[in-house]
């Protein structure tokens, strides 16, 4: 099993006291990859592209030309690659395609696996790299975290609870009735103020790939593409390898098995995907409407027991091997559930942190009502929404959900257009929505 616990990066030009930058490998040696693990990687580029231009290969790979030159050279003594042109400034501007000999001994190579892109990035490599790029203590101040929370309505003391859980980084729940913005809430997470990070492409472990890219979850920054769809950076200071993204944010919901939180193996080009959790590494992962997966809320926990324990995570390979890799990810988990019909009170421990997200009391009703008509640019007729309240509200006792005004608003809009009646939320429109929203509680078949 490969091991991830040195607490040391091992990362050749990286400093302690910057912010980490993947440093640009200078030899074969500083890749972390053996000599034959690139001459693979090569032999497989050229099958799948055909003629390619030094530059362009290392560009597939990368890597800088530099890196890969001897080995080209190499391939050109055993007859195993050709010049088929050049502009007669060297290897760069030369294009290499691969003779029948080198055809024959890529496809040998493509029976182990046809991946054919970036270079991964050797484990050890990518494990200090999360380490260094964990959030440093206190990162988050009151004042970033309003101001990721301004679009919603919330009692300060909601945002007093949120505050210490995401500075913290530990397991969160949230948990509520329907229809109070949990997810909505969760979601705000990602519009904390944060410094970007490098993720790599892929990862090499035990002579094993792991695709880590995601367009699905990954936001990459700094982007350009050349004339040949090569993505590359424009910040030629680092390792082509990695690219710079947003801190991710994941969800699932009730579609997730355990299954998709372990490495999935891919037949077509055997290699591995890599899980939510490894994705989101240095990130937020939400496990959204918990307690409603296929699985039982006890397995989906216990899944993450030593994770949130040790701040590792294992993971196993089809041959046998292990792979162990750190876990820094902010965890959280959102239910409409009670909490007792999740699991007990030992079970429950496990997750740090708890914040019951009540329903909203008239004041923030009303906020929350006036501030959605407002991005509609839709005026609300002077008394509609007292009576409203009053009338279905008051008299029927029924409780405010921050998703009322979105729902009943929208209706009125519908009924508004369809009717051609002035662009106004008077107290009829408002009556007729609101009777389109809700089933009347007083039906019996």
């Amino acid at each position: 099993m490969i091991s991830t616990l040195d607490p040391t990066p091992n990362l050749p030009g990286v400093s302690l006291s910057e912010p980490f930058v993947p440093p640009v490998p200078q030899s074969i040696e500083e890749t972390g990859l053996s000599e034959t693990f690139l001459r693979q990687m090569i032999l497989k580029s050229l099958f799948f592209r055909g003629e390619v231009v030094g530059r362009d290969l290392a560009r597939l790979l990368g890597l800088n030309f530099s890196v890969i030159e001897p080995l080209l050279e190499s391939f050109k003594l055993q007859h195993l690659v050709a010049v088929k042109r050049s502009l007669g400034i060297g290897n760069v501007s030369a294009a290499f395609a691969l003779s029948d000999q080198g055809r024959n001994l890529a496809q040998k190579y493509l029976e182990t696996n046809t991946y054919s892109g970036k270079a991964p990035v050797p484990l050890e490599q990518y494990a200090a790299a999360v380490k260094l790029q964990r959030r440093p203590q206190n990162w988050l101040t009151k004042e970033k975290l309003q101001a990721a929370f301004r679009h919603m309505v919330l009692n300060p003391r909601i945002l007093s609870q949120i505050g210490p859980a995401v500075n913290a980084g530990k397991s969160f729940l949230i948990y509520g009735q329907p229809g109070n913005g949990k997810t909505y809430l969760a979601e705000a997470l990602v519009r904390i103020e944060s410094d970007p990070i490098y993720i790599p492409y892929a990862i090499e472990c035990q002579g094993q790939i792991i695709q880590m890219y995601d367009p699905v979850y990954h936001e990459r920054l700094e982007l350009e593409e050349d004339e040949n769809s090569i993505w590359i950076s424009q910040d030629e200071q680092h390792d082509g390898r990695w690219f710079l993204a947003k801190r991710p944010f994941i969800m699932t919901g009730g579609e997730l098995t355990l299954e998709m939180l372990d490495l999935a193996f891919k037949p077509d080009s055997r290699t591995y995907d890599a899980p939510f959790q490894l994705k989101a590494n240095n990130g937020i992962y939400l496990i959204d409407d918990f307690g409603r997966q296929k699985v039982s809320p006890a397995e989906v926990l216990n899944r993450w027991i030593v994770p949130m324990e040790k701040g590792v995570d294992y993971f196993n390979f089809l041959s046998g091997g292990k792979m162990e890799v750190p876990f820094e990810v902010f965890l959280v988990f959102s239910t409409n559930l009670r909490p007792n019909q999740i699991g007990d009170e030992a079970f429950l421990r496990r997750i740090q942190y708890k914040l019951f997200l009540r329903s909203p009391d008239e004041t923030e009703f009303v906020e929350i009502f006036r501030r959605y008509c407002d991005s509609q640019q839709l005026p609300i007729a002077d008394g509609a929404l007292p009576d409203l309240i009053e009338r279905r509200y008051r008299a029927s006792k029924r409780m405010f959900r921050r998703c009322h005004p979105r729902d009943i608003v929208t209706h009125a809009i519908d009924l508004i257009r369809f009717e051609g009646l002035p662009w106004l939320l008077t107290a009829d429109v408002l009556d007729r929505a609101f009777d389109s929203t809700f089933v009347d509680e007083a039906y019996e078949p």
